[in-house]
């Protein structure tokens, strides 16, 4: 079996399954094992049924008294019995295995591992696992990985699947320098590849994390600065004037910018005018102003007779983008055509908008990935803005500047990152920070509060839809899941439906829905015509509704703290006063503590440094960030070090062999090779 041999060669794996494998792009070997686990469950030690507490996932053992009853119920086949401790019944309920009654014997002690609920007034538990207390006892020290999994594909599936790739001896060279393993302690690739999906005990699988987290930073940094060291200083082939166009539209303008703003500005209009072609990123907090940047840098790039493109991560962003900058054009009295592309225009508005490209050497250019997949011949390209909303923006960047000639580039990010950090993750790029709110802007009241107070949340939504505002709800899932406890999206759309008065509409919106079906509601939302969104992350990155005003997220605790930042920064956007309510569903004092930095603050600078303070060694899984810092493994917060020491390995391995030439370093070239089309399959360049 190779690497990159197809899933359908795993046992029990046909088209069918593949089908369901490639919901979550694993499509080769490869993509499996890279897979990594979401979290890990420790079988709990064996209870007995007077012990059991509602709403715990419990081992509970107990003797089968009388042979289990099937009954049905209307068409569904239902299997009961029960198990008693101390005077405590356990019910046991199993819906449609009828085939359960036989491998229950009475007078048998068994282990049945499930949710405990209480119902009717009865501890019930339902759909439980059955062990024989050998079995149990042999399992109850493992580590079991829980992956993330669309419906139809099942946990047991995914570690049958992973075990049988596994049992190969080697699957992988291993790329690092022995010299560099020993130096950080770091173990062997094969070995962190199967301890981080079958860890033999915590140990090991802090030791295999420790591996693959300095992989993918290493990979990522050297990726980098190896692009950096190849490439010269691109000389700058475009002259700009310096007179005081710009000034002038900043004084036409209904509102002051902040001097954070003005500062920018200045940092990109010095780099178009210098000797060298610009690589800057603006890293700007949301809501802190960044659109009018862009657009008076794309407006001093036409007034020079040359045309500038943005990129925006979504298509109705990017109309939003393009009737702003439209409005704003005709507001300063300029002709500069503004254009949109996009994937979803038929092949007659595509060829219009190539025509009009080619027709104006001045033209602002507005779209989503379609800038660059698409056919387009730019005319005399000297600034190309993206968002950079994922890792591998590097490649997506160095494909749009191959448009032109050699444009400028600047990048936007609102991910807050502390500098130091920031230095690191954007090694190829000059950094301005944005890190004021124009004064216009209400500060977001916020509150953390717990499940009691979900009726005074939807009487609140209820409230503010009456004043003409909209609201926004976040789910973790999109569908109930057996391997996360937590809201997901399509049962809470039918909940709040029959919470809300039948005036509210309500909408529904996640990343397995068609890129149509995606437009279609965020544009109703945008217009109004839906008031409660109910949603995934997917919005983190989506659309600007100024008339939102309440943002409320469900199971809070499950998000990083910069994720919750960038979703709260979709409301506050209007001149009304906004807010974001955060719904902890869990117990934790560690949750508590870290969901009251953002109840304080509204600064994501400030919020990303406390998270850096905050988490430790001790937080083993992390929190998952958004936006273009979501590694497979590694966290930007609680692997600092780890990016901290990657960094200087890279440093001093291109340092001593810029070329990655040498015979030590030949199988670090290779994997990076692979490294980079791994990122360019990702991007389906």
């Amino acid at each position: 079996m190779r690497l990159n041999s197809s899933i359908k060669e795993v046992k029990g794996i046909g088209d069918k399954t593949a089908g369901l494998f490639l919901k979550i792009n694993i499509e080769t070997i490869r993509d499996l094992i890279s897979y990594f686990p979401r979290t890990y469950v420790q079988f709990p030690e064996i209870k007995r049924p007077d012990e059991v507490v509602e709403g715990e996932t419990a081992a509970v053992i107990g003797q089968i008294r009388q042979t289990p009853i099937v009954k049905r119920v209307r068409s569904m086949q239902i299997t009961v019995t029960s198990i008693v401790g101390m005077g405590k019944r356990l019910e046991l309920v199993w819906f449609r295995l009828p085939y359960i009654k036989n491998s229950l014997h009475p007078g048998e002690n068994y282990v049945f591992y499930g949710k405990v609920q209480h119902k009717n007034g009865r501890f019930v538990m339902e759909q439980p696992a059955i062990y024989t207390p050998e079995k149990y006892e042999a399992m109850e020290h493992l580590l079991l990985p829980v992956y993330t999994l669309p419906k139809g594909l099942s946990n047991q599936l995914m570690l049958k699947a992973e075990r049988s790739v596994l049992e190969e001896e080697h699957l992988f060279r291993d790329y690092l320098p022995t010299e560099l393993r020993e130096k950080h302690q770091l173990c062997e690739y094969n070995y962190a590849i199967k301890q981080i999906h079958f860890p033999d005990d915590m140990e090991t699988l802090i030791e295999a994390r420790k591996r693959l987290v300095f992989d993918e930073l290493f990979l990522f940094i050297l990726n980098l600065q190896y692009q950096k060291e190849k490439k010269e200083k691109e000389k700058n082939q475009f002259s700009f004037q310096s007179d005081d166009f710009v000034e002038q539209l900043i004084e036409k303008l209904p509102y002051k910018l902040t001097n954070a703003q003005l500062r920018a500005l200045s940092e990109v209009r010095a780099d178009m005018r210098s000797d060298y072609v610009m690589q800057r990123l603006i890293q700007g907090d949301v809501g802190s102003g960044k659109t009018i940047i862009a657009f008076l840098a794309m407006a001093d790039t036409a007034h020079n007779g040359c045309q500038s493109a943005i990129m925006a991560p979504t298509e109705v962003l990017a109309r939003q983008h393009y009737e702003s900058f439209q409005s704003m054009c005709e507001i300063f009295g300029l002709d500069f055509p503004v254009i949109l592309i996009t994937g979803s225009m038929t092949a007659k508005q595509k060829k219009l908008a190539y025509q009009e490209i080619l027709d104006h050497p001045d033209a602002l250019i507005i779209g989503t990935h379609a800038l660059i997949q698409e056919k387009v011949i730019y005319q005399n390209l000297a600034l190309v803005i993206t968002d950079e909303q994922h890792r591998f923006g590097v490649k997506q960047r160095e494909i749009f500047s191959e448009k032109g000639t050699k444009p400028h580039i600047l990048v936007m990010s609102a991910t807050p990152i502390p500098r130091t950090l920031a230095i690191i993750l954007y090694g190829d790029l000059d950094i301005s920070v944005v890190d004021e709110v124009p004064a216009k802007r209400l500060p977001i009241k916020n509150c953390v509060v717990d499940t009691r107070y979900r009726p005074k949340a939807y009487q609140f939504i209820e409230k503010e839809v009456a004043a003409g505002h909209q609201a926004y709800v976040i789910c973790p899932l999109v569908e109930e899941s057996e391997n996360m406890e937590a809201e997901n999206v399509t049962d809470y759309a039918k909940r709040l439906k029959e919470e809300l008065p039948d005036t509210i509409e309500i909408g529904l919106l996640h990343g397995q829905m068609k890129s149509a079906q995606k437009n279609d509601v965020m544009e109703r939302f945008a217009a109004n015509e839906i008031q409660v969104l109910v949603s995934t992350t997917v919005v983190e990155v989506g659309v600007n509704v100024p008339n939102a005003t309440v943002m409320m997220i469900e199971n809070a605790e499950h998000f990083g703290l910069a994720q919750l930042h960038q979703l709260r920064g979709r409301v506050g956007r209007g001149d009304a006063q906004s807010y974001c309510i955060m719904v902890n569903c869990s117990n934790s004092k560690e949750s508590q503590k870290r969901l009251d930095i953002l109840n304080q603050s509204n600064d994501g600078f400030k919020i990303a440094s406390e998270d850096l303070k905050l988490r430790g060694p001790g937080d083993f899984f992390g929190i998952r960030q958004s936006g273009e810092m979501q590694f497979a493994l590694a966290d930007i917060y609680q692997d600092a070090y780890i990016m901290q020491r990657a960094s200087e390995e890279v440093a001093d391995i291109l340092g001593k062999d810029p070329e990655l030439s040498s015979e030590d370093h030949k199988n670090l070239k290779d994997y990076l090779e692979l490294f980079l089309a791994d990122q360019r399959n990702k991007l389906n360049l």
